[in-house]
Order: structure tokens, then sequence, then C-alpha cells
């Protein structure tokens, strides 16, 4: 009888991790494309609305074949209402910003979330991040100076959406770090799907008739349903992928895989709309992955020496 030991059962763990994340990487960008082409007719706000509302009918069913409890405790409920409404911005600014910007050029943007994140933990919650972490991040945003330059002077104020995509997701995260230690990944799916569709479809009520070409809702036509499904969908399945491969595998090594969503991105731009980056954005993308990564690389370094500084005998 083979035996198979704790040390091949981890790798295998861990190698599923690295499988669910790219296909993270890869679903991900599925959800952009869908959102883009059904903005050509449909309404961003419309749109925000079905992702959320297929993301809460489709995970409903999970939840009851896995038996989740969806009893929260009271005192998380203002957390769950506040994680989902950043969701919910973040959601708005990037399909209010895709809609005409080459996808690549907005998720390059939106990857500043993960500096924001690193910042705000050291200044406001007091977190223990050094002076070259710090020099990552300021790095990083001088990457997306270099991609929101050109942006700018082609979209005009549409190119600072995706910032408002990287500040309500980089909070999303925040308040996400609390509360999922206190509700299980898919009941948390749920409930954001949940909470986030409450809190959109009385804004399309109020915008009907107003002739907001961003909120005023419209009655999809043929191909349009497909897409919106798509967005749903794929917005679903992409962030179970992600939850499951952390649970999976450690974050450290799931972290860097995470930047090949842009290269996805830049390709399924261009194979379906024909949007290439010009030479001063792909430097700012280059800039903004190489900070990224380098700040990964840091936060390794830092947790291997902690680790060292506990496990050594005392004096």
């Amino acid at each position: 009888m083979t035996q198979i030991s704790p040390i091949t059962v981890s790798t295998d763990r861990i190698l599923a991790g690295v499988a669910l994340m790219l296909g993270f990487c890869i679903t991900a960008p599925l959800l952009d494309v869908a959102a883009k082409l059904a903005s050509s007719s449909v309404p961003v706000g419309q749109i925000t609305t079905a992702r959320f509302v297929i993301q809460c009918v489709l995970m409903a069913p999970v939840v009851w074949l896995m038996g989740l409890s969806l009893r929260v405790a009271r005192g998380l409920w203002l957390a769950l209402v506040i994680r989902s409404g950043l969701l919910f911005i973040s959601t708005f600014c990037f399909i209010a910003a895709i809609r005409v910007m080459p996808l690549a050029d907005a998720l390059a943007i939106v990857f500043v979330a993960p500096f924001i994140v690193l910042l705000v933990g050291k200044f406001y919650f007091g977190e223990d991040v050094g002076p070259r972490r710090v020099g990552a991040a300021l790095v990083g945003f001088v990457g997306v100076l270099f991609v929101i330059q050109p942006s700018f002077s082609a979209f005009g104020a549409v190119a600072l959406f995706p910032l408002g995509t990287a500040v309500g997701f980089a909070f999303y995260i925040l308040v996400t770090r609390g509360l999922s230690r206190q509700v299980h990944p898919v009941s948390l799916q749920f409930y954001t799907g949940l909470i986030a569709s409450v809190l959109c479809v009385p804004i399309l009520i109020m915008a009907q008739g107003s002739g907001s070409v961003l909120l005023d809702p419209v009655w999809p036509e043929g191909i349009a349903w497909t897409w919106l499904f798509g967005v749903g969908f794929f917005a679903t399945v992409s962030h179970m992928m992600m939850t499951y491969a952390l649970s999976l595998a450690p974050s450290a090594t799931l972290a860097p895989l995470q930047y090949l969503e842009l290269p996805v991105a830049t390709l399924l731009g261009y194979l379906v709309f024909g949007d290439f980056p010009n030479t001063l954005t792909l430097t700012g993308i280059a800039i903004i992955i190489g900070a990224g990564l380098y700040m990964i690389h840091r936060e390794r370094v830092t947790a291997r020496q902690l680790v060292t500084e506990r496990a050594a005998p005392p004096v």
C-alpha cells in the first residue's frame, strides 16, 4: 500500500492554489470584456446591478448545498454593508472607465490598490512597513501617472475613474481582512451579492427616465443579455477561484501571479476590441508590475526575518 507523505499533500494543495489563481487571472478579464461589450447598449449602473444580482442568484444554491449557515453576528452587519458598498463603488467606476478606455489601461491604474493598502496600513493602522516597501509604493504611483497621462489626454476625466476603483477596492480589502476570519468565504460572497443588489436596485429605480447615460436603465436586447449574464457569471467564478486559492496556498506564493491578469487583459483587449497600449502606457504598466513584485519580495523577506527572530533561542 502506497503512503502519501504530508509534504506531498502540502505540495498538491499549493499547486491546486496556484492553478486556481491562474484561473482567476484568465477569468477576471473575461468579466471586463463582457462588461465593455454590454456597455455599448446598457448603462453602467444596470451592468453593475446585473453583476451583483447574478452573483447572489448563483451563490444561493451553493450556500444551500454546502449546508452553510447564513446567520451573522449583529455587530458584523455594518462591516458587511460597508464592504458591499465599497465593491459596488469600485465596480461602477471600473465599468464606467472601460466603457471608453482600453481594458489594459484601466486595469493597470487599478493595480495601485495594493500600494494604497500598504500606505493606509502604515500611516493609519500603524502597521510595521519598512521604507523600502513605502518607496516601492511611491514608485508604483509614478507608474500609474505614466498610464493616466495619455489616457487623460485621450478620454478626459474618465481616465480618473479607475483611481476610484483602486481606492474603493483598497478599502474593500482592508474591511475583508477582518470579516474573512468571522464569516465563511462562500457566505461572504452571497452576502456581498445580496447587499450590493439591495444598494443598486433603488438607485436604478430613482434614475428611471432621468436620461442619465450612466444610470437610466433600458430593456436589454439580443446579445446584451448574454453579456450581462457573463458579467455576473465571470465575477462569481473568478472571485471564488481567488477565495479558494488563498485557502490552499500562501498569499506570498499567489500574490505575484495576480499580475498575470494585466497581460491577459491586454491580449483580450487587442483580440476583441483592437486596443493596444501605447509606449508610455506600457512603460507605466512595467513600472507598476516591477514595483508590485518588489513590494511582495520585501514582504517575504520581512516575514522570514520575523520567523527567524521568533525561532531564535533566548540569550
